[in-house]
This record gives structure tokens, sequence and C-alpha cells, in this order.
């Protein structure tokens, strides 16, 4: 069966701007349905690595609060610590970054809340039994909520191939013991011949992981964690994944934490995507380049595979815009994730989802 995915574009007026429309798609999905008076509801969202700017604005994220509190529930935004060296890998940085990004209190009017605590190390282990793992770890404060409503921001990623619901949940609900799960399958080489030897990826590396020697870049790959941090801090584009079998496992990894997550919030789950400053790689990090298509709008649904499929269509069904990173399949129709990504087959994502009954590829897409 088809499960329906609601979309509002960003046209606006003086008579219903865009912030009534997100409501307008948040009630057409059915937040009542899923939230209680006084549940304590988990706002899953990223607030952006530093210096970072296409994450969801927090003006945005203040309007799917609001209607969450006239429910009778009490929200709170909340995001796990990162693997990587960045401004998000301990809770203080974490909670700082995402004040000075916009998420302050004043602002969205909700606490802010590090799901896996100071070190990232505050966890529980969800049974799953899949074919790649287990138990999934995730945060605790996001276990212990009674509901979930996930916000995304949907762009492409150096290894998922696009980011969405699916990769909101599954990687971003993990402690880091999770995604260093979900990412040991996953390493990086260096190509000797672009390497300079400037040693970026030196000071980016959380594991110190990478050294120079004889002015080129080397990994140590019983320290490297597989984060892909070093693949687009590298200047000189040096550093690439070993492209094997090492993504579907990733793929499907990432799948079988976010059926963990969403098996414990049965019936108490809703999925939003904000295709809007589409960036060609994920928000963590220290900035972002030009869109690659046109802000779209939003869309909402309580199927987390639908719901990317439908943000994937969209995307796709766009010119390019000019001047981006995109070279290939610019047209409207082309993969853009394809093209930004050759060797990620984003398609598995989905695939394993739909096959393991996280939900369905096949949706009704519902213009408000």
């Amino acid at each position: 069966m088809s499960s329906p995915v609601f979309f509002v574009d960003c046209r606006a007026d003086v008579e219903k701007n865009f912030m009534a429309k997100l409501e307008h798609v948040l009630e057409a999905t059915g937040l009542s349905k899923i939230i209680a008076p006084r549940d304590l509801v988990a706002v899953k969202i990223h607030f952006g690595e530093m210096g970072n700017a296409a994450f969801i604005r927090p003006i945005y994220a203040r309007r799917v609060v609001s209607a969450i509190r006239r429910l009778g529930a009490s929200p709170f935004l909340t995001d796990a610590n990162t693997l990587y060296a960045g401004t998000r890998s301990d809770a203080p940085s974490h909670l700082t970054t995402a004040i000075q990004n916009g998420f302050a209190y004043a602002v969205v009017e909700a606490p802010l809340v590090i799901a896996d605590g100071l070190r990232g190390k505050s966890e529980e282990a969800l049974p799953i039994y899949g074919k790649h793992f287990e138990s999934a770890y995730i945060g605790k404060e996001i276990v212990q909520a009674d509901a979930l409503i996930s916000l995304a921001h949907f762009k492409g990623h150096e290894l998922a191939g696009f980011g969405g619901t699916i990769k909101n949940i599954g990687m971003g609900c993990a402690s880091r013991k999770g995604k260093l799960a979900m990412h040991s399958t996953v390493s990086p080489q260096v190509k000797a011949e672009h390497c300079i030897g400037c040693g970026a990826c030196v000071d980016h590396c959380s594991q110190h992981a990478l050294s120079i020697i004889d002015e080129k870049a080397v990994i140590d790959e019983e320290r490297c964690i597989g984060c892909g941090e070093c693949i687009l801090i590298c200047p000189n584009s040096a550093i690439e994944l070993a492209w094997n079998q090492e993504i579907p496992a990733f793929l499907e990894g990432m799948v079988e934490y976010t059926a963990a997550v969403l098996k414990q919030k049965a019936g108490k789950a809703l999925f939003v995507n904000f295709i809007t400053d589409v960036s060609p790689a994920c928000d963590c990090y220290g900035s972002n380049d030009a869109p690659i298509v046109k802000n779209i709008g939003v869309v909402a649904s309580l199927d987390p595979v639908a719901i990317d499929q439908a943000s994937v269509d969209l995307v796709n069904a766009e010119p390019a815009l000019a001047h981006c990173r995109l070279e290939i399949n610019t047209e409207p129709g082309g993969d853009k994730f394809k093209g930004l990504y050759p060797e990620v087959d984003w398609p598995i994502q989905l695939e394993y989802a739909e096959k393991i009954g996280l939900g369905s590829r096949s949706y009704e897409l519902i213009r408000l």
C-alpha cells in the first residue's frame, strides 16, 4: 500500500506565511494522534556544526515546539554527540554550538537535551536482531522520551548518498558506541599523488589515526573509526573511501538502528523533512557548499521510508542550480545524489528499510 506523504511548498503570502504552512502539514500528518497530554517529546534535530549554515532554522523548530505544547505535552530539542573532533563531540561543546547557532531557549522555547550525555556514553541497548546488529546503542534520553518527532534537513551525504529521516534517526539517535559500530565497516584511504602533506586531516582526526610521514598523510587503520571527516576536510581531495562492500553494510546498519528506535516508539513517531538549502554534504562539517537545487518545501509522514523516497524524488525532479557542485545529472529527472557521489548506491538504504518492514517506498504525495 502507498503511504501518505504531506507536502507544502515554499510559496507564501501575507495571508499564510511559510511557518503557518509548516503547522498545517503537522496537523494534516496527525501530530495530535501521536502526542498525548504530559508526554515528554524528543524533537530530534541537527543543531549544525559551527560554521555551517544549512541546518534547519531555529524559528521553524519553534513552530513545531508550539504545536506540541498546545497538545499539552513537553517538548525538548535533542541530538547525540559526534564521533569526530568537531564542535559537538561532548555535551558542553554541543550545547554551546546549538545556542550560538540560534537554538537558545529564548528562540525555540524548549530546553536542549544532549541525548547521550556528557561524553556520549549515556545509552540504552535496544534489541534489533538484524543482519548486522543484535542490539542498537541509543542515547538514553531519546529512549526514555514518550514520543519522537524527527526534523531532518534533507541534503546530500558523502557516505549515505543523501541524509534524511533514516539518517537523522539511525545515526543521529545513536550514542558514540552506536555510531562507532555503524562506521566500523568504513575505511578511508589516502591518494598519495594528491596529498601535499598539509596536515589539515591530522589536526581534525579525533582518534589520532592520521600522521604525516615523508610529506604524505598516512592512516593508522587500527585507530581509524571510519567517521569520514577527513574526506571533506582535505583541501586537495586526497582522501577517499575504499569503495567496496563496506558502504552497503554501513547503509543497512544505519537502517537497523532506525528500526530499533522506531520499534520502541511504535505509534508515537512523526517525521518531517525540510527540503531547503539542499547542500551537497552533511551539516556535520564546518561549512556548507551552495545548494544543488532550489528550496522545494517540507514533507511530513508517519512512514520513514516513504518520506525519504518522496524527498529524493522531489529533489531529482528539479534542475540543478547554476554554479553548484553538481557537474553531471543536472537535468530535471537526473539522479542528483548519484551525480554527487557516483560510487554510493543510495537506494540500498530504502530497499533494505522496506525489506525489513520499516515502511514503504510507495507513497501518495498530498499537496496541501
